[in-house]
């Protein structure tokens, strides 16, 4: 242990002196857009992946309350030994039918989800050809599989094009991407992605969970967002984010897919099954949301809010008209001061520096909320003017 530490310890005080240093502040409150510190500080929460404000949903609350009494705490089990109950098959069933898609597979996360896929679809014999930007999650699950491994340039679709055409012999050619990519708040270009598909016969994978729920006229994802319901091949999401913030991911798509993944995908194989309350939760989320905009529509509302205010102002916003705002700031020592600041006003933000985002690109990463009232985002706003001129952000 000794040699460990010496090992750590110059790389922790490398990481420190950079001023990239990740605090983790505790929380002594539920999930919801006004949150308590264990210090005692008071603040409007604006960087909660809640995007409907349904974390602590009183509805969704009592439906995890009689999960608990009803099923217990937990499966002690895989699904395949004694982890199925008929809870989890109906969720599956709720989210297949939302997508519109044939069947769909819990995990324990999306991290999972992504873990479990590429392995178990695909061979030595096939390609996948993934964003450079793509989520950790993705790029992990890619490093598992046997397939011959392409990354094409961020959103570039002449790069795209080249690596098909490169790999024409392989049996199967999966396109892998994220719907909206989290530390940029942009969107994958999917008509092009899916049109480069069908002329190299490929198959198309997107992870949708920044968009899932909130994304596109009835918050279908990405696909909705450019009115291409049901086109994407294989989704994975989450339940960790929108759909009430607790735990679970999932893929959907054909019922041969799930099949396949249920018998091989070893995250799903070899990890105990969702617990009843987050099952619970997540299928009332999806109740709340499969015939209803209510939630998206007050979070459309609030997110134009906040842009068009912050644009005005003089920041520097990144992203495709999502709720997910990063603030350009540059410096990572100055962006952790930064959102100190605005916690010292009543604004609890996080900065993003390297190696999370590139260097010299650190950012705020604001998160819009449809929890979020007028008034909260107001408060925001004159916070970040306040905050900025006295560090010569914006005049």
């Amino acid at each position: 242990m000794s040699l460990l530490t010496e090992c750590v310890t110059p790389e922790l005080k490398a990481i420190e002196k950079a001023g990239t240093w990740k605090k983790e502040r505790m929380i002594i409150s539920p999930q919801q857009t006004r949150i308590v510190l264990a210090n005692g500080t008071q603040a409007l929460n604006f960087c909660a992946n809640n995007y409907l404000g349904l974390a602590n949903n009183r509805e969704i609350i009592s439906a995890a309350k009689l999960a608990l009494d009803k099923y217990g705490a937990g499966l002690s089990s895989v699904r395949f030994i004694c982890g199925t109950q008929d809870i989890h098959v109906e969720l599956e069933k709720k989210i297949a039918k939302f997508h519109g898609r044939e069947d769909a597979i819990l995990y324990a996360s999306c991290f999972d989800a992504n873990a479990g896929l590429f392995e178990a679809l695909l061979t030595s014999e096939d390609t996948v050809i993934s964003d450079q930007l793509n989520h950790a999650s993705i790029i992990d699950g890619i490093r598992l599989c046997k397939a011959s491994r392409h990354r094409y340039k961020h959103r570039d679709m002449a790069d795209l094009e080249n690596k098909l055409q490169a790999s024409m012999s392989s049996r199967l050619r999966l396109i892998a991407t994220d719907g909206v990519f989290s530390m940029d708040g942009t969107v994958t270009p999917l008509p092009e992605i899916l049109e480069l598909a069908r002329k190299y016969n490929a198959l198309t994978f997107v992870d949708d969970c920044h968009a899932t729920g909130f994304f596109g006229k009835t918050g279908r994802g990405t696909e909705d967002y450019f009115n291409h319901l049901g086109c994407v091949d294989i989704i994975n999401s989450t339940l960790g984010k929108a759909l009430g913030g607790a735990a679970g991911g999932y893929t959907t798509g054909k019922k041969e897919l799930i099949n396949l993944l249920r018998q091989r995908s070893r995250p799903y194989l070899f990890s105990n099954s969702l617990p009843p309350p987050a099952v619970a939760s997540a299928s009332k989320v999806m109740d709340l949301i499969t015939n209803s905009t209510k939630f998206l529509d007050r979070l459309t509302n609030a997110t134009n809010l906040f842009r068009n205010n912050m644009k005005a102002a003089g920041f520097t916003i990144m992203g495709d008209n999502h709720p997910i705002c990063p603030i350009m700031i540059g410096d990572a020592r100055l962006t952790i001061e930064f959102a100190d600041k605005m916690i010292e006003q009543g604004i609890y933000v996080v900065g993003f520096s390297y190696p999370v985002v590139p260097k010299d690109k650190a950012r705020i990463r604001v998160q819009i909320s449809a929890a979020h009232s007028q008034n909260d985002i107001e408060h925001a706003l004159n916070a970040f003017v306040r905050v900025g001129k006295e560090f010569n952000i914006i005049k």
